[in-house]
């Protein structure tokens, strides 16, 4: 082997350091972590077991396990079982355990035993980038992303899945029964009995299919959402952005700051889509920042009038862009868009240049909305490009005002979507890619926030070590 480079000898003796410190560089990233969790308060984050008991083997200390975790989402590496590996074999681990090797039983208890504590170590991370100066947080970028779960899509249930799924088990039955007369009439000998008994098993096996749809269809008749997952209760059946594609999964929201991207706040929940997260995520943006005023962009997606006068009421500005959920643009025809409101007279002008008057106010789903309409739109000229009854009606809601100054601010340039999309999707590609494939490891909802805490929170610390370095935020750390 000349001319290439040479390993040592394998009988080689070999002198190793005889301090792990040795080991680990003064700039190490594995120090921000042992640092991180030795300032964190750990009886007032909640975690259990931190103080030794009495009676009874020692356990490990919550510290230990925390550095354990953080570690390993770090270096995605979220498996108990991996993390046992690496605790006996990795030089970083020895370092930062002090050669503790926990087996996996007691990694994975101390993840789900200590949830809402994790996740409070994750706000605390954040808490900690505000006092630092780093995270001034005037502006917000929130959005939601579908996760996958452990649900496989054949194990969720919905009405239109099991009905298809039986219309398709009973035509395989018309088939099996119609061969078994064709057979019976057409062939004879032992082919003809290996054939029947053949197709018999075929139709049993189908049939207990179909009981079992049956029952589960009688199930979901109690389910308050109309589904059922049998690996993870909590996982649902979500519509995804590519088309006619779906997960089985969860609805994670983040709020990411705009301006160093990081992860401001999140949630995981199970809800299909995001219309009713905007208020609740923009607060929480708020409560971490510690802001009295703030600034926040969402898509379309979120657009929803009590949402965004919570927001209103809380100090927050939305820039949301509103959707256009009518297909007459698409048709030729006018949309509300088309309507000019004038503020002085409280009327609005239609394209034919009628005034439409204030008639009556009426409520739905708890919004004040006024109606507005005139008796011209019969002999309107325009009348086939406006609508279809008798007279073209607009419908006002009481604070419409807060609509159009988004608008306003959205036509006004600045590029608000474009920050939007720039800021928020990066780490969920980040985060996903981190992941992997099948994205929680866990069941269950508490269980999945605790892991997505993790996610967030290894996020978080690699996104401050790539602004401020190693050497930086360890002396932030240690003011």
């Amino acid at each position: 082997m000349a001319g290439f480079i040479e390993g040592v000898d394998r009988g080689q003796v070999s002198l190793f350091p005889e301090r792990l410190e040795e080991w680990i560089d003064e700039e190490h990233p594995v120090r921000v972590i042992d640092l991180f969790v030795e300032d964190l308060d750990l009886v007032g984050l909640g975690f259990e077991r931190t103080s030794a008991a009495r009676t009874g083997r020692p356990g490990y200390h919550p510290g230990v396990l925390l550095k354990l975790f953080i570690y390993g989402y770090l270096n995605r590496i979220p498996s108990s079982r991996r993390l046992e590996r690496e605790a006996g074999r990795n030089v970083e681990l020895m370092w930062l355990t002090g050669r503790l090797v926990p087996d996996h039983k007691t990694i994975a208890d101390f993840r789900r035993d200590n949830g809402p504590a994790i996740r409070r170590s994750c706000a605390a991370f954040v808490d900690l980038c505000r006092r630092m100066g780093v995270l001034k947080g005037d502006c917000v970028a929130i959005d939601g992303s579908k996760f996958k779960a452990v649900n496989n899509r054949d194990r969720n249930f919905t009405k239109g899945k099991i009905t298809s799924r039986l219309a398709h088990l009973e035509a395989s039955v018309e088939r099996y029964i119609d061969e078994m007369v064709r057979i019976d009439r057409q062939e004879a000998g032992e082919e003809r009995a290996e054939r029947v008994d053949n197709l018999g098993r075929r139709y049993a096996r189908v049939q207990k299919e179909i009981q079992r749809l049956r029952s589960m269809e009688r199930a979901l008749e109690d389910a308050p959402d109309g589904q059922i997952s049998l690996t993870d209760p909590d996982a649902r059946a979500m519509a995804t952005s590519a088309k006619n594609s779906g997960t089985v999964g969860y609805n994670v929201q983040a709020a990411v700051d705009a301006e160093t991207h990081l992860i401001v706040t999140h949630d995981v929940t199970n809800h299909r889509h995001d219309r009713d997260q905007l208020a609740a995520m923009a607060k929480a943006s708020k409560a971490a920042l510690c802001r009295d005023e703030l600034s926040a962009i969402a898509d379309k997606g979120y657009f929803s009038g009590r949402e965004i006068l919570a927001c209103h009421e809380a100090s927050i500005v939305t820039t949301v862009p509103r959707p256009e959920t009518s297909g007459n643009r698409k048709r030729g025809m006018y949309v509300k868009a088309d309507f000019a409101y004038d503020d002085a007279r409280d009327i609005y002008r239609c394209p034919a240049g009628e005034e439409l008057t204030y008639r009556y106010t009426t409520e739905e789903d708890g919004l004040q909305l006024r109606r507005y309409w005139t008796n011209a739109c019969r002999d309107c000229p325009l009348k086939n490009r406006c609508t279809t009854g008798k007279e073209r009606r607009i419908t006002r809601w009481e604070h419409e005002h807060l609509v159009k100054e988004m608008q306003d601010r959205i036509r006004g340039g600045g590029g608000w979507m474009r920050l939007r999309r720039a800021t928020v999707e990066h780490p969920f590609g980040t985060i996903k890619a981190w992941m992997g494939a099948t994205h929680f490891q866990m069941r269950r909802l508490k269980n999945v926030r605790t892991e997505m805490a993790l996610q967030v929170l290894a996020y978080n610390i690699k996104r401050m070590l790539s602004m401020m370095g190693t050497r930086g935020l360890m002396a932030a750390l240690s003011v």
